[in-house]
This record gives structure tokens, sequence and C-alpha cells, in this order.
């Protein structure tokens, strides 16, 4: 397993989240996490508008890889961090977790806020 091999199928992971494919996700879990998909599935942001690979770094000398996506869905934006390992000598994910995860919501409130903040901050009438 290669830190390249691992990028590319952490960037399949994230074509099948825009597409929705819950399916194609579910093949690159380990058989451990394949048992009760259920409870990985439930940390996807599912549909997601947008996914990228942050980052990918080896762990352990090469034996684990940790892959950072960045996924934006409707309501929010997570940091997923995936755990893979070789397994069957392809690479798996063994673990997800939420690094961070942000209320798109309260992103656009914020903006509006600071925008009318600008708008309203010229200068003052003269009379």
């Amino acid at each position: 397993m290669t830190e390249d091999e691992v990028r590319q199928r952490a960037k399949a992971v994230c074509n099948a989240l825009v597409a929705g494919d819950v399916g194609s996700i579910i093949e690159m879990l380990s058989d451990e996490l394949r048992r009760s998909p259920g409870e990985t599935v439930a940390l996807l942001p599912l549909p997601a508008r947008e996914a990228v690979v942050a980052s990918v770094e080896s762990t352990g000398g090469g034996a684990a890889y940790v892959a950072v996506l960045e996924v934006t869905s409707e309501a929010e934006h997570i940091e997923l961090q995936t755990r893979w390992k070789d397994r069957g000598g392809e690479a798996r994910i063994v673990e997800v977790s939420h690094r961070s995860r942000r209320a798109i919501e309260a992103e656009a409130e914020a903006a509006a806020a600071a925008a009318a903040e600008e708008e309203g901050g010229g200068e003052a009438p003269q009379g």
C-alpha cells in the first residue's frame, strides 16, 4: 500500500460522496466496518455538494495512512478523518471520524452580517 494508492482510493470516496453512491464507499471499508456499515455511513454528510482530499499522511512507518477529506453538504462543512490499512492487498478504511464540523448556515449569516456592516459603515449623510 502506497500513499498514491490511498490518495486515489480517498478521491474515489469523495466522488462517491458527491454521487450519493453509498455502496461504493461501503466496498472500501474493512471487513470489520462492513459488518455494521450504518455507524460509518451515519458519519458521512450525504448528499455532498463537494468533497476533496485535503491531506494524506503515513503513520506507523507506512503501515497505515490517514486521509483527511473536506466535505461540504447543503447544511455543513465537515473534515472527515479516514484511517487506511492494507487488507488483502488493498487499501481499506479501518476508521472514520469527524475532525471538525461547521454549520454552513452560521457561516452564511456571519458573512451577511459582515456585508451589511460594510454597507452601513460608509460616511454619514451630510445635512
